[in-house]
């Protein structure tokens, strides 16, 4: 069954250390950046050895998110800027080319939590431009962390940064050996950080798939039973309470779903009528309306934001070999074109969050790398190339970077694949998970 699963979902149609992703500069700039400094200016007289780590942890934190945003900012050490910066002293800073600083100050309250005061000033307006007040522990640092640095960035730029994001994603780690595979799902920090089991079925998760409120995700399970026959149902999971409940059981394949828009359909995967076809499905109602009708399998859609066009895999294109097509979702089988044509098949291709373009894998050159084309087929780039083999690109929140698996041979017998994010031009950022069993399937939050 596995094996067939393969066949329609992929091929035919196609450790634990939680250290995260630390971002490093390589290289010169190819065109100046705004340089930012951030500054702890005050640091509680009582605070402990264990505040303090915490103290820097949030300093480290606040670097490494803005580091993510190379090609806007080059982040500063504060190292011999200390005075200057404390003092505000704006002509100073700009002769070195700061753009921007933060001060943060910290206290110790009462309940031992410790309060944060982080302020963005900018050197050319001569003045303070945003101000966070926010309490964190040991248990919400991060959290509160990411959400103080998507504040400052959201006033410089007037956008939604990455650093709220989450990352759902597939490992094999509960695997005892022995054939008994079992894969579970996971969710982390866009950095790596955090990772939580998610789903607990001790059998196969496939196709998870990110609602675009953040709050709940579509799976689709294989349960490891004896049984010569073994379907493949699709549940959902609200991922603060942790309640799964199954969305369509129906024979067959219940797979690649996808949330539509409107948060109230789903576009999925389903063979109970015989062929691989493209349904939607009404959340509610369960009524299922059919999108695709050709005698090869259609499988894995992706919707872009206006929920008008539909990317798709369909092997319809002579050869049997999976191809990347658009069509109207609203419509049985309207306006069809196909748009990919490199390498001897494609997998998983996913819209931007704009809907300008689409990532997708590609079997080339005896293994997967991912490309990036315009929706309707034109500008054709390779994303990676002489890096393992690369797949499942999922595109960050506001579009600017793309997570993947990427799979290492170690050996004749042994491989290793983990998650890695690289920026939406193919600039490998770096690995986010490691030690952490075989990991792919990486989808990012959409906001």
């Amino acid at each position: 069954m596995l094996k067939y699963i393969s066949l329609f979902l992929l091929l035919s149609l196609s450790l634990q250390a939680d250290e995260g992703l630390t971002v490093v500069a390589v290289g010169e700039a190819e065109v100046e950046k705004d340089k930012i400094i951030f500054l702890a200016s005050q640091v509680p007289g009582n605070a402990t050895a264990s505040d303090k780590a915490l103290i820097n942890e949030v300093q480290s934190l606040f670097e490494n998110d803005f580091s993510f945003y190379r090609q806007k900012f080059e982040v500063v050490k504060s190292n011999g800027f200390e005075a200057i910066v404390s003092n505000k002293n704006y002509s100073d800073l700009n002769a070195r080319g700061i753009r921007y600083f933060v001060l943060t100050s910290f206290e110790k309250s009462s309940t031992n939590t410790i309060n944060l005061d982080a302020q963005l000033f900018g050197v050319r307006e001569k003045e303070r431009l945003e101000q966070v007040r926010v309490s964190f522990n040991a248990q919400d640092i991060r959290q509160r962390g990411h959400e103080v640095a998507d504040v400052l960035y959201q006033k410089i730029f007037g956008q939604t940064s990455i650093f709220r994001s989450k990352i759902v994603f597939v490992s094999d780690r509960n695997s005892a050996g022995g054939g008994n595979d079992v894969k579970e799902l996971f969710i982390m920090d866009f950095d790596g950080r955090n990772r939580r089991q998610l789903t607990f079925h001790k059998g196969t998760v496939i196709s998870p798939a990110f609602s675009f409120d953040g709050k709940k995700v579509l799976y689709s399970l294989i349960k490891n039973t004896r049984s010569k026959y073994r379907n493949v149902n699709l549940l959902i999971l609200d991922i603060e309470t942790g309640d799964t409940r199954v969305i369509s059981d129906k024979k067959g394949i219940n797979s690649g779903a996808v949330f539509m828009p409107d948060g109230e359909h789903i576009a999925l995967t389903m063979s109970h009528e015989g062929n691989a076809e493209l349904y939607t499905l009404n959340l509610k109602t369960g009524v299922t309306r059919r999108m695709t009708k050709h005698f090869a399998p259609d499988v894995d859609p992706s919707i872009n934001v206006s929920g008008t066009k539909m990317a798709f895999l369909s092997g319809r294109s002579g050869a049997g070999k999976p191809m990347i097509y658009v069509s109207d979702p609203r419509s049985l089988e309207k306006d069809v074109k196909r748009i990919s044509y490199v390498g001897k098949f494609n997998a998983t291709p996913r819209f931007s969050p704009d809907g300008s373009q689409i990532a997708f894998s590609s079997w080339v050159d005896n293994r997967f790398d991912i490309f990036r084309l315009d929706e309707n087929g034109e500008n054709l780039h390779r994303l990676t190339k002489d890096f393992g083999s690369n797949e499942d690109p999922s595109y960050s929140n506001d579009g600017q970077f793309i997570t993947f698996a990427s799979q290492r041979v170690l050996s004749r017998s042994k491989a290793v694949q983990n998650i890695y994010i690289m920026t939406s031009e193919g600039e490998i950022l770096g690995q986010v998970t490691k030690n952490f069993g075989n990991c792919s399937t990486p989808r990012w939050s959409k906001y």
